[in-house]
């Protein structure tokens, strides 16, 4: 909560912005535009900052004089509406400003209008409620997005930690060597989620279990996250949900972004973000730049392996946009990655590549460069008409050894995605429709195995979106792929929106998803154990000559918003299950000295159970609470079995308090109940573990402040309690022994870490 005392001009704007927004779009915004004209109107209302700069303003009143016709400025400040057909003098209002009215005459010119300031009236005191994380209540999916405000509530280094404060997502470690976070949605793997870039695939293949730490936080706008089946548009890959980003954009960033982070770990990190919009307002450009770097050697629970591998990160990432009021957009970007990591014995050398016989040792280095366009035209006579298209091409590298084991891999990819955008009749009835292609070239090698292979996907796909007002939405989408290894397949979608109440939303979604597993690249953390790689594959030239993975996803969820004591609130609950087809079975169970992968026979399942309520318990409070239970079973060698070093349950709360002098102040609490942990029987008695983890409880806090509107400063703690996993590292006494194993990780490994850090921004 923001609580300003103004006088209504700029600030008096901003602040009540985002109230009217939020109160007034549930009740305007679709009955209009999805009316029965298909003709429609379209412009976008800004404002003028201190600065002399334009910004949107989300909320305003645009509706035809003398008529019930209208709507609300979305959240760049843009609207569409149905042209009138009884008068043509426009309305633009809102709460402070002064209203104006447009004679209309040709309705297919886009309009550009700014607002002006009421000066006469006397000093109010506005409070608003922004939140940081927003469901839209009128979106047929359900959709989470993640703001920037709530990306910042923890340190958020890169997109594997920007989950802290949000219960959907588990953030782990995958094993006490290399420090790498792997995410969990609907109680399934990272790779099961498909992570894109501004609608384009980013994460996946070779990048799957390092690719999040390649995306810096301070580059993030947003981040969207849906449960279970996404659109077809986004391709066939996904199965547990979406996870997209998006970046801060050159047009309307900063200028100049700037931040510093440190920790006790001997973590630093730099980001410079710069951005700039050219003379004729159509023409911008980006240049983001991240560099990690961690030099220092620490062993704090004495098991003679380094506590954090010794990083070097640079990434750079630039981009140009070109933005034309006739609708036409382009857009064109390069990245480049270069990442370095070593991990392992304290004594480990931090510059051979090559295994030692005396020190276990892990050395990773990947170099990454990808390139990326777009272009997209709308049409001013019909705004709901649009046709686009995306490309995307990338290359991979990696160089590694973990022990005794040498694994290096390639990965040339290629991507591109048509999308045409219209209507039947009038806007109630929509359809996108498109064709993609997708082309994978890979080239593995483990000692002196290779596995190489080539996927080329060509495929279609047609979506249709009904609206009935504001009540009921359907958007059925199918695509169909030919997989030059797996052949044809066909993907089914259905999303379906009821508003029960007028505060009251059911949504559901069906929906099949499939994909290539990338066995070897997507548990590398397993390298680091001496488990002997067991592939019970056929001799055909499917990837590891085993089948593609398939699995069908159901879900339900309803979502209430409510006012109690004057203040915002709602609740939501969530039900998924995921039931696979095949599954490549990651078998740890068999033995401790071998991991075993084969196509599943039998069951695969995920059942998901997700309740929250999110409420400002007191003035400028905010509260979020949820509570989590997964049954998540595989059928390893013949017995179904809980998948292990998942937990059943789960409780989540998170604080955020803001002072009315912009102190912030934040604190999450997670309490993760037992998780299996595989067979160790066999093993000598010292290096046996426990069938079960106990529940265990970590607390993190952050404290920041903004100082004169361009500098904030933060400090903050992780796993306040220090509570660590014991003896993390199986065998670590015997490193090159067969019981050597750093992959048993069910809690946290590096104990209490405090990070400071700060922010510089110039507009």
């Amino acid at each position: 909560m923001n609580v300003v005392s103004i006088t209504p001009t700029h600030n008096a704007m901003k602040a009540t912005t985002n109230f009217i927004g939020a109160f007034l779009c549930l009740a305007l915004q679709v009955s209009n535009v999805f009316g029965q004209s298909a003709v429609n109107i379209q412009g976008r209302v800004v404002e003028q900052n201190a600065s002399g700069k334009e910004e949107p303003v989300i909320g305003v009143s645009v509706y035809w004089v003398g008529t019930n016709s209208g709507t609300l400025t979305d959240s760049v400040g843009k609207f569409i509406l149905p042209v009138s057909t009884e008068t043509t003098q426009l309305g633009i209002s809102f709460v402070g400003f002064n209203t104006d009215t447009i004679n209309i005459i040709n309705p297919t010119e886009y309009i550009n209008h700014t607002l002006t300031s009421i000066t006469n009236l006397e000093q109010v005191e506005v409070v608003h409620r922004k939140k940081t994380t927003n469901v839209s209540y009128l979106n047929p999916i359900k959709v989470e997005t993640l703001g920037e405000k709530e990306i910042q509530k923890a340190a958020c280094c890169n997109l594997s930690e920007s989950f802290e404060t949000n219960p959907s997502v588990d953030v782990s470690f995958t094993d006490a060597v290399t420090g790498t976070r792997q995410i969990q949605l609907l109680g399934l793997a990272g790779p099961y989620t498909q992570i894109t870039r501004e609608n384009m695939p980013d994460v996946r293949g070779l990048s799957s279990m390092y690719g999040m730490a390649f995306i810096p936080g301070t580059w993030i706008e947003s981040i969207q996250l849906n449960k279970g089946a996404g659109s077809v548009l986004n391709g066939f890959e996904s199965v547990a949900g979406q996870i997209n980003v998006e970046l801060k954009k050159p047009e309307s960033a900063e200028n100049l972004f700037l931040n510093l982070y440190g920790n006790e770990g001997g973590r630093v990190e730099a980001n410079l973000n710069l951005a700039h919009q050219f003379n004729n307002q159509k023409w911008s450009s980006g240049l983001l730049l991240h560099h990690l770097h961690n030099s220092v050697r620490r062993d704090r629970n004495g098991d003679g392996f380094l506590d954090n591998p010794l990083s070097n990160h640079l990434i750079a990432l630039n981009r140009w946009k070109y933005l034309d009021t006739n609708g036409l957009v382009f857009q064109l970007g390069v990245k480049f990655t270069l990442a370095d990591h070593v991990g392992g014995q304290f004594v480990v050398n931090r510059t051979s590549m090559a295994p030692s016989l005396t020190n276990w040792g892990m050395h990773t280095k990947i170099d990454r460069y990808e390139t990326w366009s777009k272009i997209g035209k709308t049409f001013n006579d019909k705004p709901y008409k649009s046709v686009g298209l995306q490309v995307s091409g990338a290359q991979h590298n990696q160089n590694s050894y973990f022990g005794l084991q040498q694994y290096s891999a390639s990965q040339s990819s290629a991507y591109v995605n048509g999308i045409y955008q219209n209507i039947f009749g009038n806007t109630n009835h929509k359809y996108k429709a498109g064709a993609s292609l997708q082309y994978d070239d890979y080239q593995e090698s483990l000692n002196d195995t290779t596995f190489d292979r080539t996927e080329v996907v060509p495929g279609a796909y047609f979506e249709y979106t009904f609206t009935r007002g504001e009540q009921f939405n359907l958007v059925a989408g199918s695509r169909i792929d030919y997989h030059n290894l797996f052949g044809v397949f066909v993907t089914p979608r259905i999303h379906l929106r009821y508003a029960y109440k007028e505060k009251t939303v059911w949504r559901a979604s069906a929906g099949r998803g499939q994909r290539t597993a990338n066995i070897l690249a997507e548990n590398n953390n397993l390298f680091a154990s001496a488990r002997q790689v067991i592939i019970q594959g056929d001799n055909t030239n499917k990837p590891y000559g085993l089948n593609p993975e398939v699995a069908w996803n159901y879900g339900i969820n309803v979502t209430r918003n409510f006012r109690l004591a004057y203040r915002e609130g709602s609740t939501s609950i969530d039900v998924y299950r995921t039931d696979f087809e095949n599954q490549i079975v990651i078998d740890l169970d068999q033995s401790p000295q071998q991991v075993v992968y084969y196509n599943l026979q039998g069951q695969s399942y995920s059942n998901s159970l997700q309740a929250q309520i999110d409420y400002e318990l007191i003035k400028r409070l905010d509260v979020r609470l949820a509570y989590r239970w997964f049954d998540v079973k595989t059928t390893y060698n013949g017995i179904l079995l809980q998948k292990p070093l998942i937990a059943a349950h789960l409780a989540f709360v998170n604080l955020a308090y803001k002072t009315p002098r912009e102190w912030k102040f934040d604190y999450t609490l997670h309490w993760q109940g037992e998780k299996r942990i595989p067979n160790t029987a066999t093993n000598p008695s010292q290096y046996q573990l426990n069938s079960n983890s106990p529940n265990f409880i970590t607390m993190n806090a952050q404290i920041s402040k903004t100082l004169r509107e361009k500098w904030d400063v933060y400090v903050g703690v992780e796993n306040i309690l220090n509570y660590k996993q014991t003896n993390p590292i199986v065998a670590s006494d015997q490193a090159f022994s067969p019981y050597f194993d750093a992959t048993l990780i069910w809690g946290p490994v590096f104990g209490r870490n405090t990070y400071f850090g700060l922010r510089y921004k110039i507009k």
